[in-house]
């Protein structure tokens, strides 16, 4: 994993996600709603955070799931 995270953003903890009653992930970025995962696809994602070993390689698969996060140039608020 060395020379993903170059800038060390990651280790700031800027995803977090929240599961509802009928297995729906909503996934935030500083607290703002960036994506909603539904079925098969929130089965995979709660698969994958359940087979990490750290918050980073969490916060890696978050960031990868939300697609367009790794320009560089995203506000924090």
């Amino acid at each position: 994993m060395d020379g993903i995270d170059k800038r060390n953003r990651l280790d700031e903890k800027p995803f977090s996600y929240k599961i509802s009653k009928d297995n729906t992930v909503f996934i935030e970025f500083h607290g703002k709603r960036v994506k909603i995962l539904k079925g098969k696809e929130a089965d995979k994602f709660l698969k994958r955070i359940e087979e990490t070993e750290n918050d980073k390689e969490q916060q890696l698969i978050l960031a990868k799931i939300t697609g367009n996060f790794k320009r560089g140039n995203e506000r924090k608020k």
